[in-house]
C-alpha cells in the first residue's frame, strides 16, 4: 500500500492504548472514527480489556488481526518503541504517535527520537509525529485525531488541505472554518517531524486530487530544501501553497556576525525563501482561514507596478476601513473613470446597479482585483446582500467580499460558491496584499561548482585583504590594495590613499577607530597610522594586529552593501542594499535565496530606496546598476562553492560610479571544511 493511502484512507485502524473510558482522550479516536463515519476496521490495542467501546480489543498489536494500515500511538513510555517493532513485523506502513517524551522533552528526548526515527527506517515504517495530533480526512471520513474539535457533529468538507505543526490549530482551523462555511479535505498535524515533515505531506497533497489549495501553520522550516522543492510541485500542478508563520521577530540575531547576518534575520530570510518557492505568506491567522478561495484557481500575478484594486461599496465607512489597510500594504485602490478612491453606492444599491458595476469591473483592464464591501445588510439580508455578488462574473482576476457586520449566513453563501470572503478589514487587505505578493516559484539558474581558492583558510575569518581577494576571484572589481607591515609600515602607492587596521578579530573596523580616509602625504600617513593604531588599541586591547591595509582613494555616486549569509534555516541568501557606515541602521535592503543571475540582481537593486539616487532619479546622474547587479550575481555564487563554507560575506561599500563598482572593504567569515 502506498503512503498517501495508509496515511489517509487505511482499511484498517488499531489504536495503541485506547481507553474504554469515553471521558478520556485516548478514547476520543475510537469515538471519532465512529461519529464521522469511517468505514474500515477499527482495532483498539489495551493490555487489560477484551472490548473497548464496543469494539474487540487486543492485549498487543503483535496479537491484533492482519491487513493493519495505520497504527495510533497513545500510550505512554516505552510502549511507542514496541509498537514500532510490532509494525515492523507485521508489516505496517504508517505509524502515527500522540505520545510525547521525545525531541519536546529535552536532549534525552531527542536522543530518543533520534533512536526510534532510525529505527522506523530499518523497519521501514513510517512515522508521523511523535507528539502529533493525528490525521483527518474529511471527504474520506477519516477522524484518527485526539483533538476535541471533532467533538462536532458535522464537518464541512472542502478542497483546502492544511498540514500544521502545531496540533491544537487543527482544532482552531475547523471551528472557526466551520463558523464561515468554509470546509476542508485533509487535515494533519506533524508533531516532532521524525521521520515525516512538511515537505514530503506538501508532496502527497500536491498530487492528490481532492486538495485545490494547500495552507501550512509553520512554526519553524526544518527541511528547507524539501519543503522548496514539495512548493515547487504543488506550483507545477496548480495548487497554491499559503503559509502563515510565527514569529515576526528576528530569530536569528544572535547569530549575526556582520551586518549582513543583522539585516538579514530568520523572518527576513524566510520571507526570501517563501517568495523563492512560490509559497504565500500570511500575517493574520484569519487570512490564512479565508484567503483559500482567493488563491484557489488562480496564478501568481505578474504586474511590474503597484496593484490597483477598484472598491464598490454600500457602506462608506466600512470600505474605508479596508482601503486604509490597503493603503499600508501600498496597493492603489481606484475607481474606474473617476478620481474617487472607491465606487460608493450607498444610495443607489439596487442589486441589478450593484451586479453591474462588479461585472464593468471584472472586465476592466484599468483595475488588477476587486472588492466588494457590503454593510448592515449582509446581517440581516443575507440573501439580498450576497445575490449581486453571487451573480457577478469570477475569473482569473482576485474578487473577494468584506462585510462590516457580523454576517457569517452571508460568508457561508460566499463559501458555497467558493467566493473570498472576510470578516474583518485587517484580514481582508493583508489576504490582497499577500495575493499581489505572489510569485512564481524562480526557475534556479544552472551554474557550475565554484572552486575555493586553495590558499584561502577554510575556517574562522579571512583578513580583508584575503576576503577582498577572494570578492575578486568571483568577479567584483576590488580597490587597489597593498600591506603595511610593522615597523615602518611603507607602501607603494600613490597618494590620497585610505589606511585600515588589519586584525582577524576586528570585524567592523570604523567602531574600533581602525580606518583612516584621505591621507595625502608621506607625513601625514606616518602620523595617522601611529594615532589610528593607539585608538585601536585602547577600543580592543585584545584584538591581534598584523599591520595596516592601504588603498586608493575611490570615489563614486553612491555606496552600496552587497553580502551573503548562510541561513540556518533557509541556506545560502544574497543581499543588496542602500551600504556605507549607516547601512545597519536603515535596513534598506532587498534579500534573496542564492544564487541570483543578473536579472534578478537587477530586480532586488529596484526594491532599494536608497539606490535610487543611481538609477536615474531625476537629474541626478546615473550610476552602473548594471555593474553593481554583476556583483551582486557575483558574490551570490558563494552559494555555489562544495560545502558551502562561508556563513558570512560582504562588501560594504561597494562604491558605484557612473561606469564601474569597486570594493573597498571586505569581510568573510567560515564555517569549518573538511581539510
Amino acid at each position: 500500500m502506498n503512503l498517501a493511502l495508509a496515511l489517509f484512507a487505511p482499511r484498517a485502524v488499531a489504536l495503541v492504548g485506547a481507553s474504554g473510558d469515553p471521558g478520556k482522550n485516548t478514547a476520543r479516536p475510537q469515538r471519532f472514527l465512529r461519529k464521522h463515519g469511517y468505514a474500515g476496521r477499527i482495532v483498539p490495542i489495551n493490555p487489560t480489556r477484551g472490548e473497548v467501546l464496543g469494539e474487540r480489543a487486543y492485549p498487543s498489536l503483535a496479537q491484533a488481526p492482519e491487513g493493519i494500515d495505520h497504527v495510533f500511538v497513545m500510550a505512554p513510555g516505552d510502549a511507542v518503541e514496541r509498537a514500532l517493532e510490532d509494525c515492523g513485523a507485521r508489516g505496517v506502513p504508517v505509524m502515527s504517535v500522540f505520545s510525547d517524551g521525545f525531541a519536546d522533552a529535552g536532549a534525552d528526548g531527542a536522543a530518543r527520537q533520534m533512536r526510534l526515527a532510525a529505527r522506523a527506517r530499518e523497519l521501514g515504517v513510517r512515522l508521523l509525529g511523535p507528539n502529533s495530533m493525528g490525521v483527518i480526512d474529511i471527504p474520506g471520513r477519516l477522524a484518527l485525531s485526539v483533538n476535541a474539535v471533532l467533538e462536532m457533529d458535522t464537518l464541512v468538507a472542502g478542497t483546502t488541505s492544511v498540514v500544521s505543526q502545531s496540533g491544537t490549530m487543527l482544532g482552531t482551523v475547523l471551528s472557526r472554518g466551520a463558523a464561515r462555511g468554509l470546509g476542508f479535505a485533509k487535515l494533519v498535524s506533524v508533531g516532532n517531524e521524525a521521520d515525516l515533515g512538511v515537505g514530503e505531506l506538501l508532496e502527497l497533497l500536491a498530487d492528490d486530487p481532492a486538495t485545490r489549495v494547500i495552507s501550512l501553520f509553520l512554526e519553524t522550516v526544518r527541511d528547507a530544501a524539501r519543503l522548496a522543492s514539495a512548493a515547487r510541485k504543488a506550483h507545477a500542478a496548480g495548487k497554491p501553497v499559503v503559509a502563515y508563520k510565527l514569529g515576526r521577530s528576528r530569530l536569528g540575531e544572535a547569530l549575526a556576525r556582520s551586518h549582513t547576518g543583522a539585516l538579514a534575520g530568520s523572518d527576513a530570510a524566510l520571507d526570501a525563501y517563501f517568495r523563492d518557492c512560490g509559497i504565500i505568506r500570511v500575517d493574520l491567522l484569519e487570512a490564512l482561514l479565508e484567503i483559500a478561495p482567493l488563491v484557489a484557481g488562480r496564478s501568481a500575478p505578474e504586474l511590474g507596478r503597484a496593484p490597483r484594486v477598484a472598491v464598490v461599496t454600500t457602506t462608506g465607512g466600512g470600505a474605508a476601513s479596508v482601503v486604509d489597510r490597503l493603503g499600508m500594504h501600498g496597493i492603489e485602490t481606484i475607481a474606474p473613470g473617476s478620481d474617487a478612491p472607491i465606487i460608493d453606492l450607498t444610495m443607489a444599491a439596487t442589486a441589478e446597479k450593484y451586479a453591474s458595476v462588479l461585472d464593468q469591473l471584472t472586465d476592466s483592464a484599468e483595475c488588477d482585483g476587486v472588492l466588494a464591501c457590503v454593510g448592515s445588510s449582509a446581517q440581516f439580508h443575507p440573501q439580498l446582500a450576497v445575490e449581486p455578488i453571487l451573480k457577478a462574473k469570477h475569473g482569473a482576476k482576485p474578487f473577494a467580499a468584506f462585510f462590516t457586520p457580523h454576517a457569517e449566513r452571508s460568508l457561508a453563501l460566499l463559501a458555497e460558491r467558493g467566493i473570498a470572503g472576510f470578516r474583518t478589514p485587517e484580514a481582508c487587505a493583508d489576504a490582497l496584499a499577500a495575493f499581489f505578493a505572489w510569485r512564481a516559484p524562480r526557475q534556479l539558474p544552472i551554474s557550475a561548482p565554484i572552486e575555493w581558492p586553495g590558499d584561502a583558510p577554510k575556517r574562522g575569518r579571512l583578513d580583508e585583504a584575503r576576503a577582498l581577494a577572494l570578492f575578486s576571484a568571483l568577479g567584483v572589481p576590488v580597490v587597489e590594495s597593498v600591506e603595511g607591515n610593522p615597523p615602518d609600515y611603507a607602501h607603494s602607492l600613490a597618494y590620497p590613499v585610505a589606511v585600515k587596521v588589519r586584525s582577524p578579530d576586528i570585524a567592523h573596523k570604523t567602531e574600533a577607530g581602525g580606518v583612516a580616509l584621505g591621507i595625502a602625504s608621506r607625513a601625514e600617513y606616518d602620523e595617522r597610522v601611529r594615532s589610528m593604531l593607539d585608538a585601536v588599541a585602547a577600543a580592543q586591547p585584545g584584538a591581534r594586529i598584523e599591520g595596516v591595509l592601504v588603498q586608493r582613494m575611490e570615489q563614486g555616486l553612491a555606496e552600496a552593501i552587497v553580502g551573503y549569509r548562510h541561513d540556518p534555516l533557509v541556506g545560502p541568501l544574497v543581499l543588496v542594499g542602500a551600504g556605507g557606515t549607516l547601512a545597519e541602521i536603515y535596513k534598506d535592503t532587498a534579500l534573496r535565496i542564492a544564487p541570483v543571475d543578473e536579472h534578478e540582481a537587477m530586480v532586488m537593486i529596484a526594491e532599494v530606496k536608497g539606490l535610487a539616487t543611481i538609477r536615474g532619479y531625476r537629474n541626478l546622474p546615473r550610476g552602473d546598476v548594471v555593474a553593481l547587479a554583476r556583483a551582486v550575481a557575483a558574490v551570490s555564487r558563494l552559494a555555489l562553492v562544495p560545502g558551502q563554507p562561508v556563513s558570512d560575506a560582504e562588501i560594504n561599500p561597494l562604491i558605484v560610479k557612473r561606469e564601474g563598482v569597486v570594493a573597498v572593504d571586505g569581510l568573510v567569515a567560515l564555517r569549518e571544511m573538511e581539510a
